[in-house]
Parts: C-alpha cells; structure tokens; sequence
C-alpha cells in the first residue's frame, strides 16, 4: 500500500487521504485521526488543527492513527465531520495545514427544530474551549471523558465540563473573524435560544448515532448508498439496482433512526411516508397522496422514500374488508413496479409485523431484500450506551459494561429511557440547591451535577424491556442462597442451564449440545417456580412465565398461536427461561 507521500499533490502541504469511520466513543470530539506518514509529509504533530476539504472544508484536531490504520492512507472522521466536509465514508479529501486565530466572538444556535436552549453561554465556552471552529459546521457537546490514547496537552482540551446531561447538537452561526477559530479567555460566546437551520440540517442524524447494528449498515450501503452514488457500478455490470428495502423487527430497535442515517450519509432527499397519516376520507385521496409522494420523490432524485408502519397501509387483501385499502395496496404496488431501474430513487419500508404486509410486496423487484434488525447483543447494548452517554459527565464508578451485560432484552429505545431516568435521578440529586425563582441555574451548581453508577442501578429498576412488556411477569430477584434443600436440582440446572448460558463458547469448542428443556415435578410447594426464577437470575436471563390458564382457548387454533407467539417473543429477548407451570 503506498503510503501518504505518495498521496501528497502537487503542494506539498496537502495530503489526500480516504474517508473512513471513527469509533463510536470519539464520535463528537472533532478528532481526525491520520497514520503517522501522513504527519510527516504535513509536518505537524499530534494536537495540531488541520483543515479537511471535501465538497467543503471543514477543521479538526488532527490525532495518531489506530495501529491497524497505520499502513493505509485512510483519515478517521466522525459523522458529524463527514457531514462538515460533506464527504461520505469511502470519498477522497484534502488534508492541509492550518491556522486557528482566537475568535472575538463565536454564535451557537441549537441544530434540532424540536429544541429551545436556556442557560449560561459561560458553561459552553468552557464545553468549546481551543477547540477549531467553522462557520456553518455542526459541533456537538461532549461529556467529561476524554480519549485515553491522548497526549496531556490534548487531553486538556477534552477535558472541560459537560455542558448538559445529554449530548446536545448546535451549528455555529457565525465567528469573528471568519475562518478557522477558537475559543479562548478573551471571546464572546452567544446562544440563541431558537433553532436555526444550519447548512445542511438533515445531518442531525448519522451513522455515529446508530449503534450495535455494523452488519446491517453494511448491508444497507450496499443496496441503498452504492446504486445512489453510484449508479454507473450497476450499468457496468448489466443488472438493476435494488428497488426496495424491508427493515423488520422488534419496536424500538431503531429501524426509522437508521433510514435516517442511510438518507443523509448517502446525500440523498429523504420522504417519509408515515402509515396512519397518508389515509384519506375521500374516495382516491390515499393513493393520490401516495402518487404526489412518488413524483416528488422522482424529481428531487438522488432520493429514498421511506414508509414508516408499512403494514398499516399494505396489510394483506384477503384479511381487510375495506376496498380503500385494498385500492392502496394496489396502487403502492404499481408505484413500486414503475420504479424506473435507473431512476436513482430507493424504498425504504419498516415494520414490527413482517407477517401482516401483502405477499406481492415481499418479492425480488419490489422490496428486493429483507433485514432483520434484532434486539442488540451485549457488544450492541454497550454502544447504544455509549452513543446516549456521549455528552453526560458520568461518574468515576459507572462502568459502561457492567450495565450493557445487566440491559438483557433492552433495545435501543430502552437504553435512551434508561439514559434519561437515569439523568432525572441526577437532578432530583440537586435540587435542594436551586432556587426555583431564578431562570438560570449558577455554573458552580451545575459543575457539581454528575450522572454515577447509583442513578443507572436506580432506573434500571424501573425501566422493563419494552419487548417483555406484554409478558414478564417479574425480574426474578431469587438466586441459589435463597433455596434450601433442593441441592441436587440446583446442582442439575446449573450444569444444564446456567453454565451453557454463561459459557456458551466452551459447549461449542467440545461439541456439547446443551439440553433444550427440563421438566420439574414434585409436591406444591416444594420450589418448583422458585427454582425457576433463580436459574434465570444466576444465568443473567429474561424470565418469561405461562400458565395453561393464560393459553387455553375456547376458540379453535388460538391456543396454538399464543404458544407460537410467546416462543417467538422469548427469541427476540434471548437469554430467555421460558416457564410453563401447571
């Protein structure tokens, strides 16, 4: 692989490097990292602002590449900096020195339509302080933690105070002077209270804020990013392009967020289509409304239409009575087939209900390809924590692991609630120390608010997976040293159940199938459900109850289906202990 010297242009103080990911955890710090060939051919050290020029051009805080990036002329830049540059994951850009002058005055405004901001512009001076700047560029607050592989001259600069208990988006109005600035002693710092567009204000949401999904996101840019860009990859190889993408799977687990993600990170004009709303009173309003959205999807191409809740507007024709539904159905399928192959325009669908939507959707030239997005495992959890952390100032004592391994069964929706009543207990921690008359809390006030380990244990307690909702009767808080005189079946079901749980590679490596299922009999009242419930506890398992109360019918096959939906159920929340008592 040639290395960044031979990248370098005609001037010498340039070196184009390609575009690539950063890590979750640095997403928002405004860090570019680069390999070490790259310093050398710019002359420059870790710490230096260098200016990156895509469509664009943009600044950040040049940083060592990771060991594995060393020999490739790759440079790391977070989503929000991708969207600065305006350059994708894959393009090329320029990478320059540059000069950062202290900035007289610099004007924040929030970058989310839905958010007014109130407080001291004193807090987020400090959040910004040293920190490259650029008119019109999206910039993120950050928390109290700031990457560990920095030298101390840099950490510094990331160590300021969190300004909020989130991570809170805002576009830089405008500095003086303009250019590369930042924010030193001597500046005026201004926060407007209303949104304001920033450039480009779709960017809000980006690959960085989406987590414990890497293969579904490659996947995604495979069929939606590359025929958007690239159209002429396809052409070249005499095939189509993919029409259409079904996103399917449990609430919550951030199907819509990701659509969202995909539109902006691949520059294309995003459509929403919500279900509920395009249904119209009047005779043909509905597929009217669906046409309009097609036609303007068409010409504003690059483009991806993304239908929200695609089961409530293309549920099965034989199941609904109404013909206004079935009339939509059929119009969502001629649109579909007369999507022109090189029309440069993608179909986004989701849904928790797969089994509900038409048939004649779910096939090659229509959605042309099926995602499941699941419930996160424990690595997946551990980003989505990471992600709704990004801005807290968190505690010496919270362990970001411990609570993705104690989250069993959350997705992303239930971490981002377990985040904010977590935060909620931080301020109710406070309160006493703020008068309720005044309209601005004081800094020294606000420095004392943190979110620690003790906040997180509290809302967990009071957060429920939202995919157990429906059936969990209780977290089972029994373990073995509550249960006494049962030691031989304790015993069995560790070495049945907890253990394959608990060290399901090692069953694996010596070619052991662990049992599937164990049968307790015995007199009432001789453990029985304790039993269950502690193995599930010990086995850091979801616990889900039936009674044959709960599943017998009087009507023919239903009790079937509330057995097959409950098994169902148990495998989206995996580790689960399925009880069947009585």
């Amino acid at each position: 692989m040639a290395d960044a010297d031979a990248a370098t242009t005609e001037d010498t103080t340039k070196v184009r490097l390609q575009v690539a990911a950063a890590r979750q955890e640095e997403s928002g710090q405004g860090i570019a990292r680069m390999p070490r060939s790259a310093f050398q051919a710019l002359g420059i050290t870790e710490g230096d602002v260098v200016e990156i020029t895509g469509k664009r051009t943009t600044a950040a805080v040049a940083m060592a590449a990771y060991d594995e990036d060393q020999t490739i002329d790759v440079v790391r830049l977070d989503g929000l900096q991708r969207g600065n540059a305006e350059a994708g994951s894959g393009e090329h850009v320029n990478v320059s020195v540059a000069e950062s002058r202290p900035a007289t005055r610099v004007v924040f405004a929030p970058a989310q339509r839905e958010m007014r901001l109130q407080g001291p512009a004193q807090a987020l001076k400090r959040n910004f302080f040293r920190k490259p700047l650029v008119a019109g560029d999206l910039v993120a607050t950050t928390g109290q933690q700031p990457v560990q592989d920095m030298p101390p001259e840099v950490r510094r600069m990331f160590s300021a105070p969190a300004y909020a208990l989130t991570q809170i988006r805002l576009s830089v109005v405008s500095t003086s002077p303009k250019g590369i600035v930042h924010i030193d002693e001597n500046t005026e710092v201004e926060l407007r209270a209303e949104f304001e567009a920033p450039r480009d204000a779709r960017a809000v949401v980006n690959y960085d804020d989406v987590g414990g999904m890497e293969d579904t996101i490659q996947q995604l840019r495979e069929m939606v990013e590359l025929p958007l860009r690239y159209p002429e990859l396809f052409t070249r190889l005499g095939v189509d392009p993919p029409k259409g993408v079904l996103l399917h799977g449990p609430p919550g687990t951030g199907k819509t967020r990701l659509a969202q993600a995909v539109a902006n990170e691949s520059d294309a004009n995003f459509f929403t289509i919500n279900g509920p709303e395009i249904m119209g009173s009047g005779y043909g309003e509905s597929e009217k409304a669906l046409r309009e959205v097609f036609e303007q999807a068409t010409k504003d191409a690059p483009a991806i239409v993304f239908i929200d809740e695609i089961d409530s507007i293309a549920p099965k024709r034989d199941r609904v009575p109404g013909e206004a539904e079935k009339r939509l159905v059929a119009q969502l399928l001629t649109l579909m087939d007369g999507l022109e192959a090189r029309s440069n325009l993608v179909v986004i669908a989701a849904t928790n209900r797969p089994d509900a939507i038409d048939e004649a959707l779910r096939r090659p030239g229509r959605f042309d390809r099926e995602i499941v997005i699941g419930v996160p495992d424990e690595q997946g959890r551990r980003e989505i924590l990471g992600i709704h952390t990004r801005g807290m100032p968190l505690g010496d004592k919270v362990d970001l692991a411990e609570l993705a391994r104690a989250t069993y069964g959350f997705v992303g929706a239930d971490i981002a609630a377990l985040a904010r009543e977590a935060a909620i207990d931080a301020v109710r921690r406070i309160m006493p120390k703020i008068d309720l008359d005044e309209r601005t809390i004081p800094p020294e006030v606000l420095d004392e608010l943190y979110v620690g380990r003790e906040d997180f244990l509290s809302a967990l307690k009071r957060i429920q997976p939202s995919a157990m909702r429906e059936v969990m009767v209780q977290v089972p808080r029994v373990g073995w040293s509550d249960i006494g005189g049962v030691g031989d079946a304790i015993e069995k079901l560790k070495e049945g159940i907890e253990l394959p749980m608990k060290n399901p590679e090692a069953f694996h490596r010596l070619g052991i199938r662990p049992a599937k299922g164990f049968l307790l009999y015995g007199p009432p009242g001789t453990g029985k459900t304790l039993l269950a419930k502690a193995v599930a506890k010990e086995a850091k398992a979801n616990f889900i109850s039936m009674k044959s109360s709960d599943l017998l019918s009087k009507w023919y096959g239903e009790s079937e289906q509330q057995i097959a939906r409950m098994f169902k159920r148990a495998r989206a929340v995996a580790p689960c202990v399925v009880f069947i008592d009585e």
